[in-house]
Order: C-alpha cells, then sequence, then structure tokens
C-alpha cells in the first residue's frame, strides 16, 4: 500500500478517464463517472480503489475483493466474478494496472536547481530543466541533455554525453559512455569502468588498455550496483528499451539487443552478443564470446557454455533445452528411486 510519506498521489479519476489512460474497455452499462481515488492490492482494495487480476493463483482473493474497479482478462471474468466491482476488460491486465499506476502515482519532477554543494566544471554543458542535487560531481567536457537529473553524490566524468530526460541515482558513476534519451540508471550503479582484460604471464600480470565505450540505447533501465564495463577496443553496447535488474555485472566487448530483460545477479562474460528480445533469469551466466539468440529465455541459476539458438529456452547447469533437462531429471528420479527398491 502507498505510504504518503513517500508516494504523492497525484489525482482521482473516474472509471471512464482510467479506461483511457489503460487502453482497455469496461463492461456494457458500467457507470464510467464513477471516481477512484487509489490502487490497491485485490485484498486490501475498497469500494474508492483500483486493482488488478492476472494470476489465479489469486482467484479467491479476486473473488472476495471489495475494490471499486479492477482490471480483468474477459477470460477469467467468469460467473463467479466478485459483485460490486467495476470490470476492466484488457487482455493485459497488469500491463493496464501498470499505466493506470503512473497516471495516481508520476514521477516528481522538481523545478531546475544546481546545488551549491554540486561540483560542475565550469567547460561541461548542462541542458535545461536540469536537477543537480548536493555531491554531485560533473566533470570537463561533460554534456547532460535537458530535464536531466544528477542525484547526490553521483559522478559524471570527462566528456560524458547523457541525452535529456535521463536519471543518474545516488552515488552512481558513469565515465566513458555515450546515453541516449530516457536512461534512468539507479543508485551504486558502475558505468564505464575497466574491463577485465589483462595477459596472463608467471611473472605478474599484465593489464591490457581497454579503449573502448559504452553505448547506452533511449529508455533503458540501469539497477541499483550494476556494472557496464567498458569496451577493450570495440564498444559495450545495450540496445534501447532493455531493463536491467541490480547487481548484474556485464563485462567488456559485450553486445546487448534491444528490449531485453537482465534479472538480479546476471553475469555476462566479455564479447558475449545478446540478441533482441531475450530473457535472462536470475543468475544466470553467460560465458564469453558466446551469442544468444533473439527471444531466447535462460532460466534463473542457468550456465550457459554454448550459443543459444533464437526462440530457445534453456535451464541447468550446463545450460541446455528446458525440455532435455526436465528428461534428465525425471530419469535421474527414477534411478534413485529403482536403487531404493532393490
Amino acid at each position: 500500500m502507498p505510504d504518503k510519506r513517500f508516494h504523492k498521489r497525484h489525482a482521482a479519476f473516474t472509471i471512464g478517464q482510467i479506461a483511457e489512460i489503460a487502453g482497455c474497455e469496461t463492461v456494457p452499462g458500467t457507470d464510467t463517472q464513477y471516481l477512484i481515488e487509489d490502487v490497491m492490492p485485490l485484498d486490501k482494495a475498497g469500494p474508492s480503489d483500483l486493482s488488478f487480476f492476472d494470476n489465479v493463483k489469486y482467484k479467491d482473493q479476486f473473488l472476495a475483493t471489495k475494490a471499486g474497479a479492477c482490471f480483468v482478462d474477459p477470460q477469467n471474468l467468469g460467473k463467479k466474478a466478485p459483485p460490486g466491482v467495476h470490470f476492466l476488460l484488457t487482455s493485459r491486465p497488469y500491463k493496464s494496472y501498470a499505466l493506470a499506476a503512473q497516471a495516481f502515482y508520476p514521477d516528481s519532477a522538481p523545478a531546475e536547481q544546481k546545488s551549491p554543494h554540486a561540483i560542475i566544471s565550469p567547460k561541461a554543458k548542462i541542458g535545461k530543466g536540469c536537477v543537480i542535487e548536493a555531491g554531485a560531481v560533473i566533470a570537463d567536457g561533460a554534456e547532460i541533455g535537458d530535464y536531466c537529473r544528477i542525484e547526490a553524490n553521483a559522478t559524471i566524468a570527462e566528456n560524458v554525453i547523457i541525452g535529456s530526460h535521463c536519471r543518474v541515482g545516488m552515488g552512481a558513476s558513469v565515465s566513458h559512455a555515450i546515453i541516449e534519451d530516457h536512461v534512468r540508471i539507479y543508485p551504486g550503479a558502475r558505468i564505464g569502468q575497466d574491463g577485465f582484460g589483462f595477459a596472463i604471464d608467471p611473472h605478474g600480470h599484465v593489464k591490457v588498455p581497454q579503449l573502448g565505450r559504452v553505448l547506452i540505447g533511449s529508455h533503458v533501465e540501469i539497477g541499483a550496483n550494476t556494472c557496464i564495463d567498458r569496451g577493450a577496443g570495440p564498444d559495450t553496447i545495450i540496445g534501447a528499451g532493455t531493463w536491467i535488474d541490480n547487481m548484474v555485472q556485464i563485462g567488456h566487448n559485450v553486445r546487448v539487443g534491444k528490449g531485453c530483460v537482465i534479472v538480479a545477479q546476471v553475469g555476462i562474460a566479455g564479447s558475449a552478443v545478446i540478441d533482441d528480445f531475450v530473457a535472462l533469469g536470475g543468475q544466470s551466466g553467460i560465458a564469453g564470446h558466446l551469442h544468444i539468440g533473439q527471444g531466447a529465455r535462460i532460466a534463473a541459476q542457468a550456465g550457459v557454455m554454448r550459443d543459444v539458438p533464437p526462440g530457445e529456452e534453456q535451464a541447468g547447469t550446463p545450460a541446455m533445452p528446458s525440455k532435455q533437462m526436465m528428461r534428465q531429471i525425471i530419469a535421474l528420479n527414477r534411478l534413485a528411486e529403482r536403487k531404493k527398491e532393490s
């Protein structure tokens, strides 16, 4: 439930307005002027609240909800729908809820300000409408686009270029990077530091200069404490619309395509290529120089040691097609049962 100390509700909306915002339909005869004041989970919602039903595991909560309005897939509505609820029909209830929740609780955009406790080089370029918080450091030659927010103690190194409407979180650092518009970098992230490149030698390892950059497309999210190394020569690339969770490691020269989802604690070794719309489950690992095909899905904690074809689902360590892994598990269980019986 939203704590009003931290989350400021923008306004109340009628059901008709919510339907328009979320791109969904109402049941014929619905009172489209019915006022909704907030968003709540199914089991906490009251007559003035909006909720959603998207997972059949929560069917009992749905049937018992007191919500004033609820997003629901028409296929899940059924004959036992809870009484008194105004239904908003959509094939994607969670997405519709997300759009509505954004309207109730939009990101606040403080007025332009530059803290006197920030350190901003006179050789840096700062766009209009920017917020630069206390302790932030913006070095020579850095360019910050319009309406950006550089939070407390963040560091923007020399000659970094950041597009418009970007946000760099508290204590994050960005170097050797060119970043497009509408990118959010969460607190503690490290963008553009040296890649892990060295020549192994019995007399002492020799550092290989990392001479590439990090190129980040528009509408990318980079989670807290995630690290993205700059390239060794080729650039490290993060495609537009990719969302990266907390504590992810992306090595030098990695190329990540558009619209990927990379969940917490994933590790991607150097020079791997991740095509568009790939999903990498939490704590999975991708070995260096591999190619993960478009639309592939890698399960949590999988260890990928070979190229993955487009659209394939893999799991396990070493990773293999999910169905193959399940067959192996079943076979092992049968062998174990036979051993017990004998």
